[in-house]
């Protein structure tokens, strides 16, 4: 008795010691915390890229609440910390932690970065979440920045941009020689093909650019921000197909070796936050650009169109060609062209036979 009463108290004794030696590793695990920059592409106050539902000030709520404080994030606008278009570098040095922008500003690094943000006649934001998040899609746009030690989450969307802001309505296509417009991404590769003077100005320069005509149009984003930069104050012609970004995704890049440094369950709130907010933003948009949209034309004198089918169906053939073209220079280039188109044709059909026939066929008819 005397000896089972020894073995049974030496085994509490044990498991009491093991116990206090382990609990300070676990509790120093998650006592630690991470402090870090996040820069942006845009510049201070601007809804939906830097502040309001959805926003990356809004990620970072989430981040710090979600985390326990163990997830500090500071926010950078363009221009506080380094200028508007330098966060994707800044991010690859290290220099920074996180940035936020849009995937096709780093064309110059990589053509593919491009189909991460915005194709021309691609796919509306449901599809472009269903490629990015169940068909392959974010794994090859982790491919392309691997290179760069980058790794990126879609962290918002606007939806269907407007084509943009002219001084003169569009009719035909020669009307586009010439042309000074600001525009970025794969439509500006499309347009300068066919003749236009092709401008990538940050958002802070579109309106006194085309106040003063030194620029002939400019495409932003979409009525409630085109509205906030007061576009419609130098230009009256607003063409509304948007054609060029069918839905526009904004990107999260964090510094690879940040990334890896974080303990899986902050991973999680990381990938779990950014993916609200890409949800949360573009309902935001949908909301604000149905008010937005009413006011320019009733208040304002905005006349919008769309623009002609026979320049559409050229604009059109010039992306195919400029697609396949860059696809043919560069295996990973093929690799995710082959995947977005691929996986387009799928959701097309499927957006054909159901929200196409209930928009095209039932509402306002029954």
């Amino acid at each position: 008795m005397n000896r089972r009463k020894f073995l049974k108290s030496g085994a509490v004794a044990t498991t009491a010691v093991a116990g206090t030696v382990a609990a300070p590793n676990i509790v120093t695990a998650q006592a630690k915390t991470f402090s870090w920059k996040m820069t942006n592409a845009y510049g201070p106050g601007s809804p939906f890229y830097v502040q309001g539902p959805g926003s990356p000030t809004d990620f970072i709520k989430m981040v710090d609440t979600m985390s326990g404080g163990r997830l500090k994030i500071q926010h950078f606008a363009a221009g506080e910390l380094i200028p508007a278009l330098e966060g994707f570098d800044a991010v690859s040095k290290g220099t920074v932690e996180m940035n936020c922008a849009n995937s096709y500003f780093w064309s110059g690094k990589t053509f593919a970065a491009q189909y991460f943000t915005a194709v021309p006649f691609g796919m509306n934001a449901l599809g472009m979440n269903a490629w990015l998040y169940h068909g392959g899609g974010q794994k090859l746009w982790e491919e392309v920045y691997a290179p760069f030690d980058i790794q990126p989450f879609p962290i918002g969307n606007t939806g269907v941009q407007m084509t943009g802001w002219f001084r003169k309505p569009i009719e035909k296509i020669e009307d586009f020689k010439n042309l000074k417009m600001r525009i970025p991404g794969l439509a500006g590769k499309v347009y300068a093909a066919l003749g236009v003077d092709v401008k990538l100005l940050p958002a802070g320069e579109i309106f006194p650019a085309l106040e003063r005509g030194v620029i002939d149009a400019a495409e932003f984003v979409g009525p409630f921000q085109d509205r906030r930069l007061g576009l419609h104050k130098a230009a009256k012609f607003y063409h509304t197909t948007g054609w060029h970004e069918t839905s526009t995704v904004t990107e999260l890049a964090i510094n690879k070796k940040a990334w890896a440094s974080l303990p899986g369950d902050l991973q999680e709130i990381v990938k779990a936050a950014a993916a609200a907010c890409n949800t949360l933003s573009h309902s935001w948009c949908e909301a604000a650009n149905a008010e937005a949209l009413e006011d320019l034309v009733k208040n304002h004198g905005v006349k919008t169109s769309p623009l002609p089918l026979a320049i559409l169906a050229k604009l059109q053939e010039v992306t195919v060609q400029t697609l396949n073209d860059a696809a043919a220079k560069d295996p990973l280039v093929k690799k995710v062209h082959d995947s977005f188109i691929g996986f387009k044709s799928k959701v097309d059909k499927w957006a054909g036979i159901s929200e196409g026939v209930y928009y095209n066929e039932i509402r306002g008819k029954i």
